[in-house]
């Protein structure tokens, strides 16, 4: 079994009954002729690479904890928890450029390293994959028998956007003693995941018939669903675990974008639902997600305050 690849290309119509089958599926598909500049995705490449050679003290000079409530910046190895686990792994957190007042959390402003030119490229792929991610969401629209601006309209006229860039060493017998998993079990929390990743491979999906690598194809991105789209279809569509490991020997670089429902945005189930799936009983992580109440920063402190235990008192003020 392999995640289907899906031509954005193609009809429309045709396109989103391709993706509306890989959700219900898979949870998983990936994307060709998406439109992102391939130099623009080269010159990123680049610059990650620049940044995350340096020695860490000078990464850490724009450490998570400088970026407060707005949770922007560097983490080291080992810096983020997956179900209580460190990680094997160093990344950059970025979100959408707001002035350091605005008083919602995970929102304000940016930290960008010292790297000639790093701040442009980041504010143009999160902008050119923003566009993509509204794309994709009308064609989520329409498998799901709505109008084609539906989310848009109630979910996603002011996204949450976070990217995220990530350096994985390569896992050795020693290191995997203490940091088992690059990224550890787990599934992501609001509508849109579009990740972008290099040729080391490492990234697999849970299937029904077990772990499932997915390859990686040149100029193609990997995209999935969140908890909020699996809450939203109330189980039509899944969001469904994955991880990864680095076992390529090489240094692994990945760029998962993230486009989820607006911060204060409340969370109910779509309004044409009917014939939905049975329920599986237990979710990977034991939490009942149907049972949420609220809206979805509300779902995203709760996650995130897992992820990053010292940045909860950022987030709390």
């Amino acid at each position: 079994m392999q995640i289907p690849v899906i031509d954005l290309s193609q009809d429309e119509k045709v396109a989103a009954t391709l993706i509306g089958q890989a959700c219900g599926e898979h949870g998983f598909f990936c994307i060709i002729n998406h439109g992102v500049s391939l130099e623009l995705q080269e010159r990123l490449e680049n610059l990650s690479q620049q940044f995350f050679a340096q020695d860490e003290a000078s990464k850490m000079k724009i450490a998570m904890s400088k970026g407060g409530k707005a949770w922007r910046g560097f983490f080291p190895v080992g810096g983020e928890l997956t179900s209580g686990k460190p990680d094997l792994k160093e990344g950059l957190y970025f979100g959408d450029e707001l002035p350091a007042s605005d008083p919602r959390p995970l929102h304000g402003a940016n930290l960008f390293p010292d790297v000639p030119e790093f701040r442009e490229a980041v504010m143009e792929y999160m902008a050119a994959v923003t566009k993509l991610s509204h794309q994709l969401m009308r064609l989520i629209s329409l498998s799901l028998g709505l109008d084609k601006d539906y989310f848009q309209k109630n979910y996603t006229t002011d996204p949450t956007l976070l990217f995220r860039i990530f350096h994985y060493p390569p896992s050795t017998p020693e290191n995997v003693i203490t940091h088992p998993w690059g990224v550890g079990t787990h599934t992501d929390y609001g509508l849109l995941t579009v990740l972008k990743q290099d040729d080391c491979g490492g990234l697999e999906v849970k299937a029904k018939s077990g772990w499932m690598a997915v390859p990686p194809i040149p100029n193609t991105f990997v995209c999935n669903i969140g908890d909020m789209l699996d809450y939203l279809t109330q189980g039509r569509y899944r969001s469904t675990p994955h991880r990864v490991r680095n076992t390529s020997g090489r240094e692994r670089y990945s760029y998962p974008f993230f486009f989820d429902p607006g911060f204060n945005a409340p969370i109910l189930p779509l309004p044409n639902l009917s014939g939905l799936p049975d329920r599986m009983s237990e979710r990977w992580d034991h939490a009942d997600l149907y049972q949420f109440q609220g809206n979805y920063g509300d779902y995203l402190l709760k996650k995130v305050s897992k992820v990053f235990p010292e940045l909860t008192g950022f987030l709390s003020k």
